[in-house]
């Protein structure tokens, strides 16, 4: 059965690739904005914090490789968990 839902790759961008890559043609466009961001340092990301505080993802390719569709998507649930309004 064909996936061609988990990945998109959008080489007229023109900010593509928005990481450095040494395989263009599997970089993974589709999450092109990381949800996972969010999630502080339970990302599973490759990011750092800068003197600022402030979560620099610059280094972090997960949400652009092929194969972490199922990650990212496995992860909505504590995106959602930590939405939720405090009692």
């Amino acid at each position: 059965m064909s996936q061609n839902y988990k990945f998109f790759n959008h080489k007229e961008c023109e900010y593509f690739p928005c990481h450095k890559t040494n395989d263009p043609d599997n970089f993974n466009c589709l999450f092109c904005y990381c949800p996972l961001y969010a999630l502080k340092d339970k990302c599973g990301g490759n990011f750092r914090y800068t003197d600022k505080g402030i979560k620099d993802c610059t280094n972090c390719t997960l949400p652009h490789r092929r194969d972490n569709y199922d990650y990212i998507i496995g992860k909505f649930k504590d995106i959602i968990n930590i939405t939720k309004k405090d009692d």
